[in-house]
């Protein structure tokens, strides 16, 4: 397969799931914005979903003061934000439309018809109307163009670059929403008694558990109250959930072999030994050492292994 059809393919997942992942990150914290808390813990925790987003420079340069309206308006519709649902949805049909002949026609007229709704939407005040619903379309449509490509793509070379794009992307997003969710709550609930607090954290990790689609898997899993230290396991070392570090990883090494990787390159070493990092791992070890540490090592991590796909099979020098 040619390298550019590869970029393309691989970019077109990252962006689709990147901006499934943003409405998910976005959703959680408007719920939770609407539980009892002063109006300092909301805004910090904006500025986190800035700040672990890698753009809080470029908002206050551009928004100035941290506020909610703000900040929605910035990660969904603002066209000079990189990594905003309407960029991401835009650059995913960019990169489907230039392998067009690669994709099967139900994919293809996915992806266009989401950003045409999109753009209709947008011109309708959708947005605006009901936050809520709108990140549940985004999801949705994600959900779709995901379903389209496993139930209508031959699973070619083109098929597991697909998936790889998704999975290495899945796996980025879910540890940043582990790390701003848990140092907010760390900040201000986390480990204190009072019945008020006791319930405002029952409310935020469920919260969280169903941004990414987990309670009801919680539930089945530990058949108790919503713990955080649980609620870190499951989303980080369980194999079996399809939102966890561990299954996004074993994903990206299972897609790495399919598309040739050498099984003793710098690639396949580094994924491996992510994977097995996460097959082995602890979660009162990762605990006791610092989960916000655990979770930017990672995050670290997964940024290099997204350069060594890059320098192995994609085109030189993308962004």
């Amino acid at each position: 397969m040619l390298s550019r059809t590869a970029d393309h393919l691989f970019w077109m997942s990252r962006y689709t799931e990147r901006a499934e992942n943003t409405a998910r990150l976005l959703n959680v914290h408007y719920e939770t914005s609407l539980l009892p808390q002063s109006a300092a813990v909301s805004e910090y925790g904006w500025v986190g979903i800035l700040s672990l987003s890698e753009l809080l420079p470029a908002y206050t340069a551009r928004h100035g003061e941290v506020t909610a309206q703000g900040v929605m308006e910035f990660m969904v519709l603002d066209e000079s934000n990189p990594a905003s649902i309407m960029t991401c949805l835009k650059a995913a049909r960019e990169n489907a439309r230039a392998v067009r002949g690669t994709l099967t026609t139900e994919v293809w007229e996915t992806l266009n018809q989401t950003w045409l709704e999109f753009q209709r939407m947008r011109r309708a005040g959708a947005f605006e109307r009901d936050p809520g619903e709108f990140f549940e379309w985004v999801k949705f449509r994600s959900h779709l163009s995901r379903g389209v490509t496993l139930g209508t793509m031959l699973q070619d070379e083109s098929f597991h670059f697909l998936r790889l794009g998704t999975f290495l992307e899945r796996a980025d997003n879910t540890a940043r929403l582990l790390d701003v969710k848990f140092h907010a709550v760390e900040s201000d609930f986390f480990g204190t008694a009072s019945e008020r607090d006791l319930e405002y954290d029952f409310y935020h990790w469920a919260a969280i558990l169903r941004s990414v689609s987990a309670f009801e898997v919680y539930r089945k899993v530990y058949r108790d109250v919503v713990e955080p230290e649980r609620v870190a396991e499951l989303l980080i070392l369980r194999h079996d959930m399809p939102r966890s570090l561990h299954h996004c990883i074993s994903e990206v090494v299972g897609n790495l072999r399919l598309v040739g990787a050498d099984l003793q390159g710098a690639t396949m070493r580094h994924a491996g030994r992510l994977r097995a990092d996460l097959s082995y791992g602890d979660i009162d070890e990762i605990l006791a050492t610092g989960l916000h540490a655990f979770l930017t090592q990672f995050l670290e991590r997964v940024n290099q292994l997204g350069a060594h796909v890059s320098r192995d099979f994609l085109v030189p020098n993308r962004d």
